[in-house]
């Protein structure tokens, strides 16, 4: 089809309209196919290519459930209360808060204001990392020649900038990261393993505790060995659900971990959400 013309443009890309591709939103997120929910629940849906980003503002309650299609997906993410971006994700609080530098099912992630933004309620992968934090633009150029987001070698952080962007955000708003699918294991002299990824078809579920801004980049991890860039597919899928409440499991599970909800139930309950 010529698109030579402004009218010829316009036809091409009309015709687009119903098309798929391996790596995109769907709109509206209940056309997903064999969504994991009643699809009327479904408020997201999404695949993420390698070297690429997203972002989403999601309700409490909703839970969130991110999946390495291929086995060489490493999701960084980034949490923000959604009406405050002040209050975000403090990794190393989440570390040493919970006395454990290794995430897995039931462990929480933090603000800096020591509320839980969101719960980590499942998880088949078990390669996840809270201590490296994501790539750079200097640290890609050095290893692949480029590492600007253009480019087939962005960096996390770069992509992390244009999530930012969108959501009124500033580069000096972008703390540590916290990564799933690709880990590290820390060697009693403090130097770190690679693990790598677990293999195609892991999952982690998170579940917001509060209204939160996700951003979301899908880049190797900074401590992959290899010399190639190898990023793959990443699936997003988030559905409607309830914010953990007392007496949940999980909310008793450590003395930390309720002090943490305390807190949170505390803020919404001032503020009339809760």
């Amino acid at each position: 089809m010529a698109t030579a013309t402004t009218y010829g443009a316009r036809a091409h890309a009309r015709a687009q309209e119903g098309s798929r591709t391996e790596a995109m939103p769907v709109v509206p997120a209940g056309a997903w196919p064999a969504p994991p929910c009643e699809a009327g629940h479904l408020v997201w849906a999404e695949t993420v290519a390698g070297g690429n980003y997203t972002h989403k503002v999601l309700a409490r309650g909703t839970e969130l459930r991110l999946t390495d299609l291929r086995g060489d997906a490493c999701a960084h993410l980034l949490l923000y209360a959604a009406d405050r971006p002040w209050e975000r994700l403090n990794v190393a609080d989440t570390v040493k808060v919970q006395w454990n530098a290794y995430l897995g099912e039931g462990q929480l992630l933090l603000s800096d204001q020591g509320r839980v933004l969101a719960s980590l309620v499942a998880d088949t992968s078990g390669r996840h990392d809270t201590l490296c934090g994501t790539s750079t633009l200097v640290r890609n150029t050095q290893r692949y020649g480029d590492g600007t987001p253009q480019s087939a070698s962005p960096a996390g952080r770069e992509l992390f900038k244009l999530a930012a962007a969108k959501n009124g955000l500033e580069p000096r708003d972008l703390p540590p990261s916290l990564s799933f699918f690709q880990g590290v294991e820390v060697r009693d002299d403090g130097s770190l393993d690679f693990t790598g990824p677990a293999g195609p078809g892991g999952s982690v579920t998170l579940r917001a505790e509060q209204d939160v801004t996700v951003l979301l980049a899908n880049v190797p991890h900074p401590a992959d060995p290899r010399t190639e860039y190898v990023s793959t597919p990443l699936e997003v899928l988030a559905w409607r659900a309830a914010a953990t409440a007392p007496g949940d499991p999980l909310w008793e599970a450590t003395p930390e971990g309720r002090r943490a909800f305390l807190n949170t139930a505390e803020f919404l309950a001032a503020r009339g959400i809760a």
